[in-house]
């Protein structure tokens, strides 16, 4: 095959640099490859294309073609190592708090043997013609034979190596595991990073780019501000008599007292840190419904009772001007209608 040729099955221009043909041919093998391409075509396809590239890498080799600058400029500011992106689900005591996880997962890598493709650039003896280039081939019903170009390897005797590494798949799955610190105060939708430990530590090379998931709870929410809030029934008569309840903080449960004809409590410093970290932390809201029974029992009945006819020996400022207000009503109505 002529090297003019070759650049015309590879689809590049006579001028293309060596990084430009490597990226033309890694395009047509990841289409072409007989084990990605059940088309009856691929396999003489794959050979021709294999051609058209070892002529060009031939040339390259003899220094009749040179690879641009922009090439070698391109790998020497090539990073190393990768960003891993993926969420990660904390509870709000977790995120409230700072917490240790261990994340584990799996990364897919392009094979470094092959660079993806599955094939070695190494080549190998043809296993059907065992090296000759050709094979028997039978004439005439079988009674006369001869010989043919063998078509794995266009009659020349060697064949691109299958990577033995990657199975020919052209990538290799890489299983991570790494412990993370998250701060305390950490909020919904915030990203954090944290460097990768390496590959000898049982990671991978790179970045770990995390974005923060807080679970629902069953009783706190998280305001943007750092308040914590927290609704919750209590014993109507419990308010009433404005007894101690047991309230719960992000720190455990604390004892509040209720106060009569109040629903809301703050609890100053006891909310979200407002710093990943910080000392300083919004306060804790806490909203009292409280509750009556539909339906008294009879020792409640009693008691009730007994409260009423003690609110009528001493009833209130209120209700004695209501009582007063309605006895003048009374009096006015009945002189109008006499």
């Amino acid at each position: 095959m002529g090297l003019d040729d070759a650049y015309v099955v590879l689809g590049v221009s006579p001028g293309a640099s060596e990084s430009e043909v490597k990226a033309a041919w890694r395009r047509l093998v990841s289409r072409w490859h007989p084990d990605r391409n059940g088309s009856a075509d691929a396999a003489a396809l794959m050979q021709r294309i294999n051609r058209a590239y070892d002529r060009i890498q031939h040339a390259f080799s003899d220094g009749s073609e040179e690879p641009s600058p922009a090439d070698a400029r391109g790998k020497s500011k090539r990073g190393t190592g990768r960003v891993v992106h993926r969420r990660v689900r904390l509870s709000l005591e977790q995120a409230a708090l700072g917490c240790m996880r261990v994340l584990r997962g799996k990364l897919t890598e392009i094979c470094s043997d092959c660079e993806g493709f599955g094939l070695l650039a190494s080549m190998m003896q043809c296993a059907d013609c065992e090296g000759e280039g050709t094979i028997r081939s039978r004439l005439w019903f079988g009674w006369m034979s001869g010989r043919e170009a063998c078509s794995p390897c266009e009659g020349r005797g060697v064949v691109r190596a299958r990577c033995v590494a990657c199975e020919g798949l052209g990538r290799m799955a890489q299983r991570y595991e790494q412990s993370v610190r998250f701060p305390a105060g950490v909020c919904d939708g915030d990203v954090l990073t944290a460097d990768g430990v390496g590959r000898d530590a049982g990671g991978f090379d790179g970045t770990l780019e995390m974005q923060i998931e807080l679970a629902p709870h069953p009783f706190f929410k998280a305001g943007d501000d750092g308040t914590l809030r927290c609704e919750m029934p209590v014993d109507g008569f419990a308010w009433l008599a404005e007894a101690w309840i047991a309230v719960p903080t992000l720190g455990g449960m604390q004892q509040m007292r209720l106060r009569r004809g109040r629903r809301v409590y703050r609890l100053r410093g006891q909310g979200w840190p407002l710093k990943h970290d910080g000392p300083e932390r919004g306060d804790h809201v806490i909203t009292v419904v409280p509750t009556f029974p539909d339906a008294p029992n009879a020792d409640q009945q009693a008691l009730l009772e007994q409260l009423a006819a003690l609110a009528d020996a001493g009833s209130s400022a209120a209700t004695r001007e209501w009582d007063a207000t309605l006895r003048a009503w009374e009096q006015g109505r009945t002189k109008a209608t006499a």
